[in-house]
């Protein structure tokens, strides 16, 4: 995978600030059309234990 940059230091794929997750998923954020990176969300995110 490409070399994601991540600063959800709560996520748990995140490692040194790069996400290491083996695949990622980004969905729209309540709309079905998005304009600007604030209307999407990285729904791969999983909270650190």
């Amino acid at each position: 995978m490409a070399n994601i940059k991540c600063s959800v230091t709560e996520c748990a794929y995140n490692s040194n600030v790069m996400c290491d997750a083996p695949m990622i998923q980004v969905n729209h954020c309540g709309s079905e059309e998005s304009n600007t990176s604030e209307e999407t969300q990285c729904d791969t995110f999983k909270p650190k234990q």
